[in-house]
């Protein structure tokens, strides 16, 4: 049942298209199965591509480009060490949305 109260008070709640479309394509980093592999392997701790590439059995070319996007979309983190870069997670939330989802999926 629809009370009116309750309708006026979703319009106050409801995001901007902006928002929307900002948590739409957040999310849409989350739908790709090797972005998901790379995540999980830093979830673990911090990685360089060649080792990150050897855990998920993919090119570094490969796991380079998913890196590519996950920084640009602030999921992850660097830090250089000589001619090392190494990634990680770029903070608790990244894991915590990992977490939960994976909670999810296994109810």
């Amino acid at each position: 049942m629809c009370v009116m109260a309750d309708c006026c008070k979703l319009t106050k709640e409801m995001l901007s298209e902006e928002k929307i479309c900002d948590l739409a394509d957040f999310y849409k980093v989350f739908g790709d199965s090797s972005r998901l592999k790379v995540l999980w392997a830093l979830h673990h701790g911090e990685l360089c591509v060649t080792h990150l590439a050897e855990q998920l059995g993919m090119t570094a070319p490969a796991v380079s480009h998913q890196l590519k996007m996950l920084r640009q979309s602030h999921l992850v983190r660097t830090r250089r060490s000589g001619r090392n870069i190494y990634y990680r997670l770029a903070d608790d939330h990244v894991q915590k949305i990992l977490e939960l989802g994976l909670e999810h999926t296994e109810e």
